[in-house]
């Protein structure tokens, strides 16, 4: 039996300058090559998976709008994790917590 993801919902710290340029340009998040999370540096070996979660935005005549993105990724340390990122944070919140880890595989 798979061990299951320990939920963690805490922010990360982006590499600055790294973010994917291409990803950006389309007018997507551009996932870093790597982030600091609790003190501790974890470099993106391998995009597993992407997908995005929408939301209505009923201000604007109930339109989707695509508030978070995620990816599974692999770290160079072989931990499996899942990032987010968010779109646009909400009123009162620091716009620098932007980028999130939701949860951790261990490394088989």
């Amino acid at each position: 039996m798979a061990p299951q993801p320990e939920f963690v919902s805490e922010p990360l710290t982006p590499d600055a300058g790294t973010f994917d340029a291409l990803a950006m340009s389309q007018g997507r998040p551009g996932l870093p090559t790597g982030f600091t999370w609790r003190e501790r540096h974890y470099a993106i070996a391998e995009v597993i998976e992407e997908w995005k979660v929408s939301e209505r935005e009923f201000h604007r005549r109930g339109e989707a709008y695509y508030r978070k993105h995620f990816w599974r990724v692999r770290t160079d340390t072989g931990e499996i994790m899942t990032l987010y990122a968010v779109r646009k944070t909400k009123r009162g919140l620091d716009p620098r917590k932007r980028w999130w880890l939701y949860a951790i595989e261990p490394a088989k």
